[in-house]
């Protein structure tokens, strides 16, 4: 009776582990939300060119989305993604992708440990302007290049309400 539990239990955990995120792209915790400018900005797909390192955005960039150590890995390098900690010098998040367009930036990420979430940041960071200002920021699921972001956004599949420990 109890090992049909637990099974049933998992099951039931990974359906809604892999479900997608159905909550509108609308408001942002820390204040503020998405404005239609900013909105109209990052649908300017043209304008923004993918970078797959954290050596082809500025550090006040990274620097939003590191780790409590200080940390982002770089795709493909070696990080902790579960809570079975294999190194403990190794980062807690790793880079998927970024774009960079203007003034914008949006930076996706995966962050690990007990609960594996995937995490898009908007940063706006003008010329001549050390600090950056986070426009927004969402938890969904992964996705695979910044066309993919734009439709996730379109298609209210990105949760701004709960950033999940970004």
């Amino acid at each position: 009776m109890i090992c049909t539990f637990y099974v049933l239990f998992g099951v039931a955990l990974q359906c809604l582990c892999y479900a997608d995120v159905t909550k509108a792209a609308t408001a942002n915790p820390a204040g503020g939300g998405l404005s239609s400018e900013d909105r109209k900005a990052l649908q300017d797909s043209p304008r923004f060119h993918e970078v797959h390192s954290t050596r082809d955005l500025p550090a006040a960039v990274v620097a939003l989305c590191v780790d409590d150590n200080g940390k982002l890995a770089d795709p493909g390098q070696n990080w902790n993604a579960t809570d079975a900690i294999t190194d403990p010098t190794l980062p807690w998040k790793r880079l998927i992708w970024a774009a960079v367009g203007g003034d914008y930036y949006v930076v996706h990420y995966e962050r690990g440990g007990i609960a594996h979430s995937f995490h898009v940041l908007v940063a706006k960071l003008p010329k001549g302007d050390g600090k950056p200002k986070i426009i927004w920021q969402a938890a969904g699921r992964q996705l695979k290049d910044y066309s993919a972001f734009l439709d996730a956004l379109r298609n209210g599949k990105l949760n701004d309400q709960l950033v999940y420990g970004h």
